[in-house]
């Protein structure tokens, strides 16, 4: 080794030791001749110090040096002078005087400064990558991901699963976003697909008899960026034989609660064990599928004491078959302006709604545009039903279910940040089940599995597949952290008769089912056990863990916003030859 130390383990018990150390010039200054430098790595960061009455010689070389040089040095450890220690550094009792350096590497000066913590333009951290992974923050960030897939792996192990890698090259079998082909140049016209999930084989895999499986599995998906959303991106995959979905769910709990105490201590887990809402509960009082349960303020439901309304939005609402629901807001209307009014109701409208009414529960009365056209038995039970008294504001939804409790649920998240109610030292984890099977496409109005078409039925909702299979629930879970759903999963189909009559309501004929999905209704016939499984995004955890706002930060490195890798500058263009072998013809566009 180069070196006999690190940057960040020497302490008062080290004085009078020699030493030699490696790293990066995270800072240097020139105090009155005598030259003190930040000599930074992964580990820390150790002050060495050339005085050219100490050693005239290292002094010289020290004063070539600059930012990000690389350096190897030996020298003699030293207390700090009385008064000069540095409690924010883990060497700051010490210092190093320095009887021999060697300038290992020069450097240009960076782009951007390592040693500050500066908000940077993030196209170009992304383009200097590899110097923006110089900085304290991304470091701890890299190094957190790598402890806590390690305390997964060492938990998975303890429970008796088999860490079990499946192909990245796999058959295409759209389960709902697009997949990134690669053409065959062995077989011209033919595809491989990366794998959006290990879904299909890990199910192959019970049937193998594997009966606790988990991977640390790189996933694909070509789909549009958010900040919370990746092309390529690594979820901790996992699937269990001869379970059913409390099993599943109490396997990941006792996991989830193991990390949060070891990797998050100072956060206050909400409720132990986690609650577990259906899919309904959760929209019809939060107005979301992966509520934020930190804070309370719930929606209440109230269509059967409007729909008789002289408001027609209301009435009309109900007699569409849609519903009416009310937020109430405590306190908010002696803090809201009418712009902050008319903000929420832009934000539901950006979530589908026609409009946000409202009602502000003032000294003179209810102040609202639309009291005149409601009768005050109807105005008396809306007050009644949320509870609302003087200076509180409740704002009501009206149209379709989803719609109306999603809207509303996004002027409760709004309000919940308004008011600082959304507790960051507290880890409110949820569980949600019982999800829809399917749900209806937007643009065609065909049926779409919810999740995915394996996803088992609930038992008591097999008989609604023949004629109501919208109505029909999923045995569908997800597990949510603060708001952001970290993963989900299934128990599964492990019968070919019922796989098949899914693939039916889905309008999947036998002969698409046997090109797309052939291989699985053979392993079903050879006898599949009950099983089940789900999937976290690892990226999207840590990201929690770590406190940052994106999952850009928590990965070495990602790509950007649309989907570019501007550090490698990829995707690029293939050389022709490279192109005709891989059975490949580019379409020119204008």
């Amino acid at each position: 080794m180069l070196r006999t130390q690190t940057c960040g383990e020497l302490n008062a018990k080290s004085e009078g030791k020699t030493v030699t150390l490696c790293g990066w010039v995270n800072r240097r200054r020139d105090h009155g001749g005598v030259i003190f430098i930040d000599l930074r790595d992964r580990y820390g960061l150790t002050q060495i110090i050339f005085d050219p009455n100490f050693n005239k010689a290292s002094w010289e070389t020290a004063d070539k040096v600059r930012p990000e040089f690389v350096l190897k040095v030996t020298g003699e450890v030293r207390h700090r002078i009385k008064g000069m220690e540095n409690p924010n550094m883990e060497t700051g009792e010490i210092e190093v005087y320095i009887t021999e350096i060697e300038i290992l590497n020069s450097a240009k000066t960076p782009p951007f400064e390592i040693d500050d913590e500066k908000a940077l333009n993030e196209e170009l951290r992304l383009t200097y990558r590899y110097l923006d992974l110089r900085h304290t923050r991304l470091q701890k960030n890299i190094v957190l991901r790598h402890q806590m897939i390690k305390a997964i792996r060492d938990y998975m192990d303890k429970e008796d699963f088999l860490e079990i890698e499946t192909p990245i090259l796999i058959k295409g079998t759209p389960e709902g976003s697009r997949e990134y082909l690669v053409p065959s140049r062995l077989y011209p016209g033919k595809f491989f697909v990366l794998p959006q999930s290990p879904q299909q084989l890990k199910q192959l895999l019970m049937i193998s008899g594997f009966d606790r499986y988990f991977q640390i599995a790189r996933c694909f998906r070509d789909e549009d960026q958010r900040g919370d959303r990746q092309p390529e991106f690594t979820q901790l995959d996992v699937e269990m034989s001869f379970v059913q979905e409390k099993d599943v769910r109490d396997n990941s709990e006792k996991l989830l609660i193991e990390l949060t105490k070891k990797f998050a201590p100072g956060k206050k887990l909400f409720k132990k064990p986690f609650p577990v809402l259906t899919w309904k509960e959760a929209m019809d009082r939060y107005g979301s599928d992966k509520p934020d349960i930190r804070f309370e303020m719930e929606i209440a439901d109230i269509s059967d004491m409007v729909k008789e309304s002289g408001f027609k939005v209301f009435s009309d609402a109900v007699k569409n078959g849609g519903v009416v629901k009310a937020l109430l807001v405590p306190g908010a209307g002696e803090k809201f302006a009418r712009r902050e009014i008319d903000e929420m109701e832009e934000l539901a409208k950006a979530h589908g709604a026609k409009g946000l009414a409202y009602f502000v529960y003032e000294k003179e009365g209810i102040k609202s545009p639309l009291i005149k056209f409601l009768k005050e038995e109807e105005v008396t039970a809306i007050t009644k039903k949320t509870g609302a008294k003087l200076g509180d504001i409740v704002f009501f939804g009206a149209g379709k279910y989803e719609i109306a409790c999603e809207s509303l649920g996004q002027v409760r998240l709004a309000c919940g940040d308004k008011f600082n109610l959304r507790d960051p030292n507290v880890f409110a984890y949820l569980w949600v089940n019982e999800f829809p099977m399917f749900e209806r496409d937007k643009e065609t109005g065909e049926l779409n599995a919810k999740h995915h078409p394996f996803t088992r039925p609930m038992d008591e909702d097999k008989k609604l597949l023949e004629q109501e299979p919208e109505k029909a629930r999923a045995m569908a879970y997800d597990i949510i952290l603060n708001g952001c759903e970290l993963g989900g999963g299934s128990i599964r189909i492990h019968e070919a008769d019922l796989q098949q009559k899914i693939f039916n309501i889905l309008k999947i004929t036998p002969e698409q089912a046997e090109i797309r999905f052939g291989h699985m209704l053979q392993a079903f016939s050879y006898g599949a056990p009950p099983h089940g499984g789900l999937a976290w995004g690892l990226d999207r955890l840590v990201m929690i863990f770590a406190g940052e706002p994106n999952i850009r930060e928590v990965i070495a490195f990602p790509k950007d916003q649309k989907a570019k890798d501007l550090t490698l500058g990829a995707p690029s263009s293939i050389p022709e030859k490279q192109v005709a072998e891989a059975n490949v013809q580019i379409l020119k566009t204008q």
